[in-house]
């Protein structure tokens, strides 16, 4: 399959656009709210409003009608100004991803449009405290409970952890699992559940992470869901899963590319200006070689982020999966690096809240444990890339 390794120009106008947008908050705008305890709803409605939230979804929803490539650049534009929506990676690219895919088209209707303009945000809730990354072990599970007038519901039960945004969200696309009638065995199905049903608690977990969004521990004792809570096929198992986390994936690194660039342009900027012994310190290799090598691996990580999405919007499942995992890994490397070296460009700065920078340190950090682990994505490449025996 030919990939294209340039962007549009209505591609990179998008850019330009939402970076212009998303420049009139800024870090301080995002830091003050994350400080204060509150969120940044203006710049989530405004970004609704300019139709850069829903672009990935069906036009005839509210969307853009756009792909994941486009939805990730509007992420990596907003981290680039250093306001990082983590809600982006959720509530549009995982949940609207799904729902465009296999809602029918009463879900479509019903979802799509709230997550499209912001008014209907939708939370993802997978991991669990038991299973972490091995999600062939995820307890929660949904039981059909026949109705009086020969109809069924849901019953779901069970915990989750590291829930983005549940205070955010009208509601939470849960993975749980069902028991197929004819093997007994559990398989994978996504619910759609209300943030304020009856048996559905949350958590918040304290987080040394300078943000407005918050993580949670969810709690779900017999919550009951009507029929078409279940959004899918019933049997479609871990293929509809899949259709959510290679998006996730690449949302993530388009997310760890644009506070990487965020972290680039502050350490450069400080370079050129701040002299010592009469000369910038930029002029020093020390400092230069760094910061240039940091260059290299952001446009490196951000390539294979586009790419990923090109295959992704191409319906190239396989290819797609290899280059999600390849770009999240990246990204969140070179994110990682990056901000160590711009603490470390700042000198003493580096460590003061005037200049913003050590707050990246615990922010970047993350991309290496989340959605999936640098490990877990390594042993992804040695299996499938390189067809070495599994270890695990």
């Amino acid at each position: 399959m030919s990939i294209a390794f340039s962007e549009t120009e209505e591609r990179l106008e998008l850019r330009r656009q939402v970076a212009k947008l998303a420049s009139r908050y800024g870090r301080t705008y995002f830091v003050e709210k994350a400080r204060s305890g509150r969120k940044t709803t203006e710049l989530w409605l405004e970004i609704a409003k300019n139709g850069y939230l829903g672009i990935n979804i069906p036009e005839e929803y509210g969307g853009g009608g756009g792909g994941i490539g486009d939805v990730a650049a509007v992420c990596e534009e907003l981290a680039a100004q250093g306001c990082p929506l983590l809600l982006m990676v959720v509530s549009p690219a995982i949940c609207g991803t799904v729902i465009s895919r296999y809602g029918t088209e009463a879900q479509k209707q019903r979802w799509l449009p709230g997550i499209c303009d912001g008014t209907g945000t939708m939370a993802f809730a997978i991991t669990e405290p038991d299973a972490g990354t091995n999600t062939h072990n995820i307890t929660t599970t949904a039981r059909r409970d026949p109705q009086p007038d020969g109809g069924s519901a849901w019953v779901l039960r069970g915990q989750k952890i590291w829930i983005s945004g549940v205070d955010e969200a009208t509601h939470v696309l849960v993975v749980a699992r069902t028991e197929d009638a004819r093997t007994g065995r559990l398989k994978p199905c996504l619910f759609v559940v209300p943030t304020d049903a009856e048996g559905f608690e949350s958590t918040a977990i304290p987080m040394e992470v300078v943000s407005p969004e918050n993580q949670f521990q969810v709690f779900i004792d017999d919550v009951r869901l009507p029929a078409d809570a279940l959004v899918g096929d019933e049997d479609g198992g871990l293929v509809q899963l899949f259709a959510g986390l290679n998006p996730e994936r690449i949302m993530a690194a388009a997310f760890s590319t644009g506070l990487a660039r965020f972290a680039l342009e502050k350490a450069t900027a400080y370079a050129k200006e701040r002299v010592v012994f009469s000369t910038p310190i930029g002029a020093h290799q020390a400092i230069a070689h760094p910061l240039a090598q940091s260059h290299i691996e952001i446009e490196l990580a951000r390539l294979m982020t586009q790419r990923a999405a090109a295959l992704y919007d191409a319906g190239d499942e396989v290819a797609a999966g290899e280059a999600a995992n390849m770009a999240k890994y990246a990204a969140a490397e070179a994110a990682c690096d990056v901000v160590d070296r711009a603490v470390q460009t700042h000198g003493g700065n580096g460590v003061s809240q005037e200049y913003g920078m050590a707050g990246l340190l615990v922010a970047t950090r993350v991309g290496r444990i989340a959605p999936v682990s640098r490990e877990m994505i390594l042993n992804f490449v040695s299996t499938h890339s390189l067809g070495l025996p599994k270890s695990y």
